[in-house]
């Protein structure tokens, strides 16, 4: 996006109101991704009181400034931006949880959106990992978001929120961010083999309509490497590059470079053919 001849950050948040369904996982290892494979700029926001977002790119999340200080106003957001060996981090932790409460002003909703202005000419992309629930935390989220991705794992329970899921972003829509996009629903955990699986792949796809979305062709295989790799503090291509859900991950990422229109040279696609 221009703005004065400054090129934007391409923000996208991540949503479900369901936990449990990979969608820290899918936001680090699309941070991950966008710098490694694409050499994009990238700006991870952890809004979710957890903190497993900082957490999984190898970040102390205890002892630094936090998105919840941001937010409340006392500072500016490039005092609390960290730096990990993938991309830019704004943390988070469990103060966070008392925003519904904290946060009273009447444009409540557009804290985070104020909040990252002044460095959106800095970066390429901006990442914000969500709470899993539909509260102010994530309408701040779909209010700052050129862009929504929903991870959705294959089973009914993931389903039955995006009814729920489409009414807040209609509202948001409406109110506060016309040119909100969903860019897509991402299945994780997926395991083509089973039934339910390929059921719920058809529902989505029907869902993804309602919304005016389709699901990403890219489905992230389930496997004990993605469970693995917070631990260490490493994204998953860094630590298992060879697992499956590594390789469904580069292409996810490739999926989003186009859908969001950044152009992608031939020497990245020569670097993600790597094994």
């Amino acid at each position: 996006i221009m703005n004065g001849g400054i090129i934007l950050a391409t923000i996208i948040a991540l949503t479900n109101q369901k936990g449990g369904v990979g969608k820290t996982t899918t936001s680090s290892s699309l941070a991950a991704g966008l710098s490694t494979f694409y050499h994009k700029k990238v700006l991870a926001i952890d809004l979710d009181p957890q903190g497993s977002l900082g957490f999984s790119l190898g970040l102390d999340i205890e002892n630094s400034h936090t998105i919840y200080d941001v937010l409340k106003g006392s500072i500016p957001i490039q005092d609390a931006i960290q730096s990990t060996d993938y991309c830019d981090v704004v943390t988070s932790n469990i103060l966070l949880s008392s925003a519904e409460l904290e946060f009273t002003s009447s444009d409540r909703e557009l804290c985070l959106k104020k909040a990252l202005a002044p460095v959106l000419g800095h970066y390429d992309f901006v990442i914000i990992d969500t709470p899993p629930a539909l509260n102010i935390l994530t309408v701040n989220a779909y209010v700052a978001a050129d862009h929504l991705i929903i991870p959705m794992a294959p089973e009914i329970l993931s389903l039955l929120g995006l009814t729920q899921l489409k009414e807040t972003i209609d509202s948001v829509r409406e109110k506060l961010n016309p040119s909100l996009n969903v860019l897509g629903l991402i299945l994780t955990k997926y395991n083509k083999r089973t039934l339910l699986a390929r059921e719920v792949k058809e529902m989505a796809e029907n869902i993804a309509e309602q919304i005016g979305s389709c699901v990403f062709d890219t489905q992230i295989r389930a496997s004990v490497s993605v469970a693995e790799s917070p631990a260490h503090g490493l994204s998953i291509y860094d630590h298992s590059p060879r697992s499956n859900p590594s390789l469904d991950y580069k292409n996810f990422v490739k999926e989003v470079m186009v859908k969001t229109g950044h152009s992608i040279s031939k020497l990245s696609l020569i670097h993600i053919s790597e094994p």
